[in-house]
């Protein structure tokens, strides 16, 4: 058997992802790592789901004046669940007709592929980001549809509300517990047992949801510790990076937040980190 060859030859980077891990551990395995990987949630569709068709039934029903869409993949889940329920072009009426908001180029492309076109896009790709650019504008009489990713969004729905709009939240995928939480609770032993040099975060949740599990099997303060002191915990950006940040774990980004350029900064900041640590 050939030895491994690359930068991250030697090193081992636990992958909390579900959706596109596949290609990510194809990408670290290329470049020499050992790749454990521990799907900290799991994503479940919702075309059947009553709440997504209500929502869907909402827009439709009345003009909407804004359109949010914070993610590629819930905005293309949207349009199919609704196209299922032989909506979908009432539904892309309703969107045309609005001034679409997204949140960053992968739900601009989305939305692009549905011949529509963006008012904005957020730079930084965030929430507060949008939200700031809607309350800068005036929502107060507006009728809101707000497509969510993978959890609600309490804050920024209750800001537009408290703004005086009326909001339609539409949620066509959802964050649920992980299938197989005895793979996580091996990871993050193995990451306190310094097995693991790296952890791998894609999206907030994901790493939210890590020390969650973590804290429910007692091992919250020691994975803490571990993530402080000596494994290199590398983030796609800074939304995904939140729940770390407030635990004054370290973690490096990428300028750009692609998964390529994830793995890109991943092989070139774990040699220097372990050489430092």
């Amino acid at each position: 058997m050939a030895e491994q060859q690359g930068p991250l030859a030697g090193y081992t980077v636990g992958v909390t992802a579900e959706r596109r891990a596949d290609d990510f551990i194809t990408a670290l395995e290329r470049r020499g790592a050992t790749v454990r990987h521990a799907p900290t949630i799991r994503i479940v569709p919702l075309a059947d789901d009553d709440q997504l068709r209500a929502a869907t039934d909402a827009v439709i029903a009345e003009p909407i004046d804004i359109a949010v869409m914070t993610t590629g993949q819930g905005f293309r889940g949207w349009v199919a669940a609704a196209r299922g329920w032989d909506v979908g072009d009432a539904l892309l009426r309703r969107f045309d007709a609005a001034r679409v908001i997204v949140r960053g180029p992968k739900a601009k492309g989305a939305v692009r592929g549905e011949d529509l076109t963006e008012e904005w896009s957020a730079p930084e790709e965030t929430n507060a980001e949008v939200l700031d650019y809607l309350l800068a504008r005036g929502v107060a009489g507006l009728r809101i549809a707000v497509q969510l990713h993978g959890s609600p969004l309490p804050e920024f729905v209750g800001a537009l509300t408290d703004a005086g709009a009326s909001v339609v939240e539409a949620q066509p995928y959802r964050w649920l517990q992980p299938v197989d939480v005895a793979a996580v609770v091996r990871l993050v032993d193995a990451a306190i047992a310094g097995d693991v040099d790296a952890l791998a975060f894609t999206s907030a949740p994901a790493a939210a949801n890590l020390l969650t599990l973590a804290d429910e099997h007692g091992r919250r303060e020691p994975l803490l510790a571990a993530m402080r002191e000596r494994v290199l915990c590398a983030c796609v950006g800074p939304v995904t990076a939140a729940p770390l940040v407030e635990q004054d774990v370290p973690v490096v980004q990428p300028e750009r937040q692609r998964l390529g350029a994830l793995v890109k900064l991943i092989a070139s900041e774990l040699p220097a980190h372990r050489r430092v640590g």
